[in-house]
């Protein structure tokens, strides 16, 4: 491994244990049911029209993490969502929520310009869906700066981050466990696993991904593993809601102020 590369993971390391550990909003699981939900960051518009019809055809419905700085713009994880997007997205069920308007970046933005950024996010909401508020965030690019954390924390019902696991026992909805499906995408009994665990702990798995596409992007998914992913969860006896859908049922096993 060049050093280079070595120092790249001591960061990202030291920054996960960092966000891991401060500004923390516990929340007890109750393990009493598994839950699953399907998030997709960026909102690409593939996310909705491939990856959304899946969900529909298993009687599921997903969240989408929008950053309306992107919209109508072509990024790394493909074309992301228009104005025409907006309104379908919440007619058929799934929850819209925030990404920050500009997509910025959770460790070197700082924490001032970071919340500006959540509340451009929120205007950009109102204007597309007047009275509509978001409930649920997920952190762009990287690990929260724990001062980013805080700011985020104090404006949602929860926070998510990444980590490649499932959360349960005392969860922190200020940083929420993800498991990335592309990171496994050549690994699909990893996926089958962390499934079979959480429905085992009655944990609360949360997938995460961007596009869902023939020819994805390196940050998607193609229909047949999402699918397949989908499925797995379904069968495994898992409610499959939106985030905030999951929060609420489990509403009354906080140990925190979880709203």
């Amino acid at each position: 491994m060049s050093l280079s590369n070595l120092l790249v993971r001591v960061k990202s390391r030291y920054q996960r244990s960092v966000g891991d550990w401060m500004y923390r909003r516990p929340f007890a699981l109750p393990a009493e049911q598994a839950y699953v939900s399907f998030t997709f960051d960026d909102f690409p518009v593939s996310a909705l029209h491939t990856g959304g019809e899946i969900l529909r055809a298993a009687g599921a419905r997903g969240t989408y993490y929008a950053a309306f700085g992107l919209m109508d713009s072509d990024a790394p994880t493909g074309r992301i969502f228009g104005k025409s997007d907006v309104a379908p997205l919440l007619e058929r069920g799934h929850e819209l929520a925030c990404h920050t308007y500009a997509h910025c970046d959770s460790w070197d933005t700082d924490a001032t310009a970071f919340d500006a950024s959540l509340e451009e996010n929120q205007r950009a909401l109102r204007a597309f869906a007047p009275g509509a508020e978001f409930a649920s965030f997920s952190y762009p690019l990287t690990s929260p700066h724990p001062t980013v954390k805080q700011v985020a924390a104090r404006r949602f019902r929860s926070c998510r981050g990444g980590g490649q696991t499932f959360n349960s026992g005392i969860a922190d909805l200020a940083l929420l466990k993800s498991f990335f499906i592309e990171k496994s995408a050549t690994r699909p009994e990893a996926i089958k696993a962390a499934i079979d665990a959480n429905a085992a702990a009655r944990g609360w798995l949360i997938f995460s991904t961007h596009d869902v596409s023939g020819t994805p992007t390196p940050y998607g998914v193609t229909p047949e593993l999402f699918r397949q992913v989908v499925e797995w969860s379904v069968a495994s006896g898992a409610r499959v809601l939106p985030v905030a859908e999951v929060l609420s049922a489990l509403r009354t096993g906080s140990i925190g102020a979880a709203d």
